[in-house]
């Protein structure tokens, strides 16, 4: 298999396992995988309290490269932060609260994905 499917194939489990995580934690799922001209935003979703959580899911299968977060670099938050702000605006929820949060995937060998939410994990990048 070729890394480049190998890799998109990995994104795509811990994003399930990530938005699975997030339902058991009484999110609702908003939008998955939303493109947009300037960034990507792979998960949005509600928090009990209202507020609409712009996620993004790292994953690894080891930590050869260090923890998943790390790869959330300035750039990659700029992007974000670009999508984001257009879901708001093409939603019309510019006055919503709302956050960033990193979740990282680790998927061991046979093992549960271990899973690391962090809420408020950086400001608006813009």
């Amino acid at each position: 298999m070729l890394k480049g499917v190998r890799n998109q194939a990995l994104g795509q489990q811990g994003e399930e396992a990530a938005a699975v995580f997030l339902k058991q934690q009484g999110y609702t799922i908003l939008e998955r995988n939303f493109k947009s001209r300037g960034g990507e935003v792979d998960i949005v979703a509600r928090d009990r309290q209202g507020c609409i959580a712009f996620v993004e899911v790292k994953t690894r299968r080891n930590l050869a490269y260090g923890v998943p977060q790390l790869a959330v670099t300035p750039r990659k938050q700029h992007q974000i932060s670009k999508a984001a702000l257009i879901w708001l605006a093409k939603n019309r929820l510019q006055n919503s609260p709302a956050r960033f949060d990193v979740i990282a995937v680790l998927l061991l060998h046979d093992a549960e994905p271990a899973i690391e939410h962090i809420p408020n994990a950086f400001d608006l990048a813009w």
